[in-house]
Formats: structure tokens, sequence, C-alpha cells
């Protein structure tokens, strides 16, 4: 395999291990796949400003999210079935983010329940929710995850339909034989069986509720004492109406540019949301992490931690949980990097002063 030196190169490997259906269902993205490609490249048009001569022999990646503390400011996003990717799936990624110290956020088509998700051992771990036409369902899930000991349920709000996934429709996308969405086993909902275009796509046409609104953040609410994240805002409107329902945090997604092609890249979008809540919950960004440099851009535009997903299971399918756990140490290492080499030794002493944006270098500037 050679040495892996940064994260992407384990796409590479993941292109040549997996079946072309299930490696067009990770990689790829909605319709034109514009939103796709800009999640990356909006990060290379952000530019550092270094601070130097500042002491920087001890850095703190520590930090909180809804009160846990973890060892770095990156997370791992819910990302569905990853058993298609090894035969450990879910349970490689728990105990490779168990084991960095940070939070896994458990997908809710996952191919490992939640219970089967908590033996692998202790860890944090929040569960990501989509809400079924049948509430009785939410109900029970809810509440499984919060027996299993979850922390917060992250809602994901973008998704009242399947985005148009090509590469799905081509494939007749549809879940392996032998494998399940174990959170639902036993359950009559419904198979996601092969169909005329995307097995997925029919089987949310089915199953997820397309009347979901800000009223269910609080119906949420009422039936669990567990935070509630809002998955998939990328407006100030959605923003402050997020801090107005209630939630305990928002995640700037646009669901890995596979829903609602040619929206922003989530780190275009960050500022304004940030700007919105003004402090009242934290921001937190999903989409395009692939560097240290990512993170450190992502915090210095205001948000308060990243979530990593894609990445995730391009290294659990070349390398299991080891190539899990090498991920998250490459990227600490890189974000420790980009740290000392800006000059800050915490991540409080991360600012918006440190990067300049685009917009930033449409202005003009005021002569000194």
């Amino acid at each position: 395999m050679g040495e892996i030196t940064n994260i992407m190169e384990y796409q590479v490997i993941a292109k040549q291990k997996l079946p072309k259906m299930v490696y067009d269902y990770y990689a790829s993205g909605a319709e034109d796949e514009w939103t796709l490609k800009e999640n990356r490249e909006a990060f290379s048009r952000i530019l550092f400003r270094p601070r130097i001569l500042i002491d920087v022999s001890k850095i703190d990646m520590t930090t909180t999210v809804l009160g846990f503390k973890i060892s770095m400011p990156i997370m791992v996003a819910p990302t569905a079935m990853q058993k298609m990717a090894h035969p450990d799936g879910e349970y490689a990624t728990a105990r490779a983010s168990s084991a960095a110290g940070t939070i896994m956020t458990l997908s809710s088509w996952a191919t490992s329940s939640v219970e089967e998700v908590v033996s692998t051992g202790p860890g944090i771990r929040f569960f990501q929710l989509y809400v079924y036409k049948d509430r009785k369902v939410v109900e029970q899930l809810v509440r499984r995850a919060e027996r299993a000991g979850f922390k917060a349920i992250a809602l994901t709000v973008d998704t009242p339909r399947l985005g148009r996934r090509e590469a799905d429709i081509k494939n007749r996308f549809v879940l392996p034989p032998h494998l399940t969405l174990k959170n639902f086993e036993g359950l009559d909902l419904g198979k996601m069986d092969q169909a005329n275009d995307s097995g997925l796509a029919s089987y949310v046409a089915g199953q997820i509720d397309r009347t979901l609104s800000w009223k269910d953040v609080k119906w949420l609410q009422s039936i669990t004492s567990m935070p509630i994240l809002v998955k998939g805002v990328i407006t100030a409107e959605d923003a402050r109406l997020a801090v107005h329902s209630g939630a305990a945090g928002i995640i700037v997604s646009n669901h890995g540019a596979r829903q609602l092609d040619y929206v922003p890249a989530t780190i275009s979008a960050l500022e304004e949301v940030v700007h919105a809540a003004a402090g009242r919950i934290p921001v937190y960004l999903d989409g395009g992490v692939r560097r240290g440099t990512d993170v450190f851009k992502a915090l210095a535009l205001g948000a308060a931690g990243v979530f990593v997903g894609r990445p995730v299971v391009m290294a659990l399918a070349a390398e299991g949980e080891a190539g899990v756990r090498n991920l998250l140490r490459m990227l600490r290492e890189e974000f420790e990097l980009t740290m000392a080499l800006s000059g800050c030794t915490s991540l409080a002493e991360i600012t918006r002063s440190h990067v300049i944006t685009e917009t930033d270098r449409l202005r003009p500037t005021p002569r000194l």
C-alpha cells in the first residue's frame, strides 16, 4: 500500500477495493456535483495570516462539545451503511473515535444498532436521526439511543426527499443482501429493494416524513432529554429559527453535497450562520474537511468544531479500524502543526484575523 501521507489517499485505495456500486454511493454527490467539488475548492480560496515569534512549544487542542470534553475539535460525522465498506463497519469507527478521544455520530441508517455500537466500549456518541412517517418508530429509536448512553441527537433537516444522485440511479443502488439497517430490524417498514432507479431513493420516498417542520424540534424535546443539534442549516434565517426552536447547536451541512446541488460550500455558508447565531448556541461545520488546515480555517470563521464524514468510510474501506485511527491521527497532527505555524497555542487564540477570505480580498485595503 505504501505509506499514507494524507487522508485523501485513502479514497484512491477505497476505489480499488470496493464494488463500483458501493464506492459510487459513498463518493458521489447530487446531479452535476458542483457543490461536491465546491465543498473542497472553497477551502482552497481561504488564505492564512500567520503570526510569528510566539512560543508554541505547548499547544492545547482540547475543547468541550455540549459539555463533553474531547481531545480535539474534530469529530466523526454520520455516514450510513458502513459495513458495505468493511465487515467491522460502525464497530471499527466507534473504537477508533473512542481511542482518539473524540465523538462519533451514528447514522440512523447504520448497519450496526445503537446497542451494538455501545457494546464496543466507552466513548461519547451522538445519534443522527431521520424522522419517519411513523412517529412511534422515531420515539422508540430515540429512547433506545438514550438508554444505550448516546449523548445528543443530530437531527437531519435537509432530506424531506432524497437528492438526485445519478450514480445510484445508474447502479440501481441497493443495500447488499447480507446487510440490514440494524436500527429498524424487525419493524415492518419495508425493505430497500431493487427499484427502477435508486433503491435508497424509493425507500426514503416511502418512509421519511416530508411534513417535518420547526415545531417537530419541540416535539423531539418532549420525548427525550438529549440535546438536539439541527444538522443541515446553511442560511442566517434558518440559524435564527434554530436558536428560537431551542436547538442546542447547529451543524452547517449540505449533506456532503448529496441533496440540493448548487448550494454553497459549507465553509462559504459558515460565517453567515455564525453571525446569525450570535453566540447563543454553538455552530459546527460538516463537509469538505480533508486537512488540518481546513479545521483551522473553520474555527477561524467561527465554528466550534468540525465533523468529518466521507474520509472516514474511505479509510475504513482501505484499512478498517487502523485506517480510521490513522485518519484521525493525521488530521490531529496537521491541525496542531497549522496552529503552531499560525502562532496559536489554544483554540481560543484562533481568530478571524488569522484568515483572509474572498470577501476580504474584494474590500478596499485602508492605507496605513
